[in-house]
């Protein structure tokens, strides 16, 4: 029997694999500066992909569907063959964030429209460059290749309506992974209003990492989201953030963990709060 492919790779691990030609890495960091700062250095032979404009389809109306909505699938596919990527292509992906951004969001984009030999680099730039990973300012340019094709994305997610009906039920499980003074209504340094849904409980996605910025082990996850689980199956349990992106890094953070995917609310708290729905605020 295969076994499962970690959605995890070590810099000492990818070390071993970057030479050989049937792997592709991505640098997914995502920020004012991110694509200036990849032409003065990047990961040996990295290409790089910007969130904003391939990994999402951002509306003018930010209530429907949020700050980073899905790209279609057809877009999607389009961009995986422009950077040469097929179906048993190896795929590592980091960002400047640990993986906590763009990176995250890049992995379920590929895990939801079936590629399995994909990674996400645990540490990101940071860990790479500090382990003496090559790094250069040199230019790398893709190979297109054939249609990659996609049907539909394959991983859950689940819509503002399906939300709010989860917000008035306390059997279904509603993660938050924005830091806590978001999610009490402290400060809201984004979106237009502070506070959160309704039975939403608050996971800051940073309590994924220890104190290196590096992911908790296979074992720790685990026992975490086992007890926040509790008896709640994968299908009755919602993540979101404020536009889709780091609410992946805690779906990667719990796939690492050996569960099944929960529901990803791409729209989050960017769409909720622009559509009128009750908002809660927790009292200090």
């Amino acid at each position: 029997m295969k076994s499962k492919l970690s959605p995890i790779i070590q810099v000492s691990e990818l070390k071993e694999l970057h030479k050989k030609n049937d792997l592709i890495i991505l640098d997914v960091s995502n920020g004012k500066k991110t694509q200036s700062n990849y032409k003065q250095k990047h990961l040996d032979g990295a290409l790089f992909v910007d969130l904003n404009t391939q990994l999402a389809e951002i509306n003018e109306d930010v209530s429907k569907g949020g700050r980073h909505p899905l790209p279609t699938t057809e877009n999607f596919s389009k961009l995986l063959s422009t950077l040469g990527i097929t179906p048993k292509t190896h795929i590592i992906l980091y960002d400047d964030k640990s993986g906590a951004n763009a990176a995250a969001r890049m992995w379920w984009m590929l895990k939801s429209v079936g590629h399995e030999k994909v990674q996400v680099l645990d540490g990101g730039f940071q860990e790479a460059e500090k382990q003496n990973f090559p790094i250069n300012s040199n230019s790398v340019n893709s190979t297109p290749t054939e249609e990659y094709k996609i049907e539909n994305w394959k991983l859950p997610l689940a819509t503002l309506i399906e939300v709010e009906k989860a917000s008035k039920n306390i059997s279904n499980l509603i993660i938050d992974v924005r830091e806590s003074a978001r999610y009490n209504g402290e400060t809201e340094p984004i979106d237009l209003v502070s506070g959160h849904i309704p039975n939403a409980i608050n996971i800051p996605f940073s309590t994924n990492l220890d104190e290196n910025g590096l992911f908790l082990s296979p074992e720790m996850l685990r026992e975490k989201y086992k007890n926040i689980f509790k008896n709640n199956a994968s299908n009755d349990i919602i993540v979101h953030c404020g536009s889709g992106v780091t609410a992946c890094h805690t779906l990667l953070a719990i796939d690492y963990a050996g569960f099944e995917i929960p529901k990803l609310y791409v729209g989050s708290w960017s769409e909720w709060s622009r559509n009128n729905k009750p908002i809660a605020v927790s009292k200090s």
